[in-house]
């Protein structure tokens, strides 16, 4: 996927410059150690204009994230999210996906970082896993544990993990990974979190080895909303496989059904599930669509 072009413009530091044009110093401690933080984020074109869903939540969790593991984060958030939007109208896009990254100055030494950057570029991407329901599998790779880097942090150097797992799962002829953390508990995918369904209550993995999404946040807000039993706790391998239906969360994901993790397939169908019924309030959520009813 080409993600720009000569004519895409991103935002540093304080400046809008030809993507193009940007260059990055091969010293710097996050190219060689990963010691960079991100977000995620995305916009939507509604009734309303083109909107960026909870815009303050997600910059507010990069700031989080960065001091978490010791990187300056010295800007103003209210201004990184005009600057966000001005990124969108230069680049034309309404419907988009966001990605701020901070990253730190040249620095050979594994030490905190004593200075650093914002990156902040934005494309046009569709729902990250499709939209087909997704053959799944528990993968070898475990989630990294809690006390070797802060699980909150959306730290760069954690997705190698991810990579490896949804890499491997791709090659055993999978659509995606799911991982259990070290006590064997379900944790996540590489990139979502995961809700599953049993008997009309859905459950999901509680806080302490995830990273506990903005999306996945909604979510349970909703649950409350539409008065849906949500239950937050450890889940096994065993619970999954007898569950009536499952699906990944996450801002890059939206909600994406799953339709079997290894030879368990759900035996309930999607759009009878709790999931379907999240989903659709979800679009109509981010799209400023406030009858839920109607499309429920």
């Amino acid at each position: 996927m080409q993600y720009f072009d000569s004519n895409t413009v991103i935002y540093v530091d304080g400046q809008f410059k030809k993507a193009a044009d940007t260059t990055a110093d091969i010293y710097g401690q996050s190219l060689h150690y990963g010691y960079a933080v991100f977000d995620g984020i995305r916009s939507y074109n509604t009734h309303n204009g083109t909107r960026i869903f909870k815009a303050r939540q997600h910059y507010e969790r990069l700031k989080k994230s960065a001091e978490l593991i010791h990187i300056p984060f010295n800007w103003d958030i209210d201004d990184l999210i005009r600057q966000t939007y001005r990124l969108l109208e230069l680049n034309n896009l309404k419907d988009a996906y966001i990605r701020p990254l901070i990253y730190c100055e040249p620095n050979m030494k594994l030490s905190a970082a004593t200075g650093s950057s914002i990156m902040i570029c934005a494309w046009e991407w569709a729902a990250y896993l499709g939209i087909k329901p997704l053959k799944v599998c528990i993968s070898s790779y475990q989630r990294p544990n809690p006390k070797s880097v802060p699980m909150e942090a959306k730290a760069s150097g954690n997705y190698v993990n991810s990579i490896l797992a949804s890499t491997e799962a791709k090659q055993k002829g999978f659509d995606e990974a799911l991982l259990l953390d070290m006590n064997n508990h379900l944790a996540e995918a590489p990139g979502a979190n995961l809700f599953m369904e049993k008997n009309g209550k859905l459950f999901t993995p509680a806080k302490g080895n995830i990273l506990p999404g903005i999306t996945r946040a909604t979510i349970i807000d909703l649950c409350r909303i539409l008065d849906i039993e949500l239950i937050e706790k450890n889940l096994t391998e065993q619970d999954l496989k007898q569950a009536d239906s499952a699906f990944f969360c996450g801002t890059a994901t939206e909600i994406a059904s799953i339709g079997s993790v290894d030879d368990y397939k759900f035996p309930l169908k999607w759009s009878d599930s709790l999931g379907s019924v999240l989903q659709r309030t979800y679009k109509s959520l981010v799209l400023e669509k406030q009858n839920y009813e109607v499309i429920i």
